[in-house]
């Protein structure tokens, strides 16, 4: 009895604990907290991460309280068996958090990412609306959002799929691990799909799609080339497919999936590509001049060079047809980012620290 009245009492303290951290998030404009044995709690506040000084150092009874708290008793009783676990978690019906739970050095440690509740605008993004617009009226056609982890990919996403919602009477399908994002239909069907919740993984769930009367699918991330193969044939077939990939170009990103088949297949799926692939954005979250951050970007927008490179494995030379490609539509990441050091938005020393290409951006500026 005493046991019981000590866990009930234990339990109460580890959520009003999380609801408390969940909230400083929220209250600092915060993208991420880190709850780790041995430190204080620490947030990510525009790109640089911050401890909570005002709270205390975390003991490893504290991690494994406060992820039992996000977890409840049954998966966190799964998580101890497989060692990691993610997970999306509503908080107050104010915004969701994506979270990993996972172990290191033996003692157990959170990462949530802040998800909100409305899906921001291109423009609220600070994304080019007029570039990107297009791709949401396509009828079929494989379009990616790369970049490196953290930087907005699933954003980008969710406002791509959420004009689509607002513009055209389609039937959407996402496949998610976890779900981020909560779509509000409007002119749209959506239906959304995490996986081991509502299907046992992308492949299948992707396979599924021919059978559900879909028009545009949307696939949290490309794991594997079975994936990819579904993704693009899901595409060929009269589909419009939106996936990220963590790439950080779009050579990069084409070069990745063609080497991620077996080498028999390798020539196949440079064809179905090079068919199906109507755009690919890449983007990278700066810090702003002005405090925040500000997104730099490339697009390519696939036409017959791109295509007929694709095809010819010289995905080496696709970059110079993005530089030289302005006026097809196409932004270079350098071109990206000289624009916003003119415009005062990004310093020129961040500028050159997150080029590709130093010496040629140096030539634009």
């Amino acid at each position: 009895m005493v046991s019981e009245i000590i866990v009930k009492f234990l339990t109460r303290v580890y959520e009003k604990l999380l609801e408390d951290l969940l909230t400083s998030v929220i209250e600092a404009n915060a993208s991420d907290i880190h709850i780790v044995s041995g430190t204080r709690p620490t947030l990510r506040i525009g790109g640089q991460l911050t401890q909570l000084s005002k709270k205390a150092v975390l003991s490893q009874k504290d991690t494994a309280g406060l992820a039992e708290s996000i977890l409840g008793k049954e998966k966190f009783s799964d998580f101890l068996q497989k060692k990691e676990i993610d997970l999306s978690y509503p908080f107050k019906d104010k915004v969701r958090f994506r979270v990993n739970v996972f172990f290191q050095k033996g003692y157990i440690s959170i990462a949530m990412r802040l998800i909100p509740f409305t899906i921001r605008t291109f423009e609220e993004l600070l994304l080019p609306f007029a570039s990107l617009l297009p791709f949401t009226k396509k009828a079929q056609g494989f379009f990616l959002v790369v970049g490196p982890t953290g930087h907005g990919k699933s954003t980008t996403l969710a406002a791509l799929i959420d004009e689509i919602n607002h513009t055209r009477a389609e039937h959407i399908v996402t496949i998610e691990d976890p779900i981020e994002y909560i779509f509000t239909p409007d002119r749209s069907i959506i239906s959304q799909r995490e996986v081991g919740n509502d299907t046992d993984n992308f492949n299948r769930a992707l396979k599924s799609i021919f059978r559900q009367d879909i028009n545009v699918g949307m696939i949290g991330e490309m794991r594997d080339y079975e994936t990819m193969s579904a993704a693009v044939t899901a595409a060929e077939t009269g589909h419009l497919i939106f996936s990220s990939l963590h790439t950080n170009n779009a050579s990069q990103t084409i070069d990745r999936i063609i080497d991620s088949f077996p080498a028999a297949q390798q020539k196949q799926i440079r064809i179905q590509l090079a068919g199906s692939l109507v755009g690919i954005f890449s983007q990278r979250l700066l810090p702003r001049s002005q405090g925040g951050l500000i997104p730099a970007h490339e697009l390519l927008i696939s036409n017959d060079a791109i295509r007929n490179l694709i095809r010819e494995g010289k995905t080496h030379e696709i970059d110079l047809v993005v530089e030289t490609g302005s006026s097809a539509g196409m932004i270079s990441f350098n071109r990206s980012l000289s624009d916003l050091v003119r415009r005062g938005e990004i310093s020129m020393e961040n500028a050159l620290t997150y080029s590709l290409n130093p010496k040629e951006l140096k030539g634009l500026l």
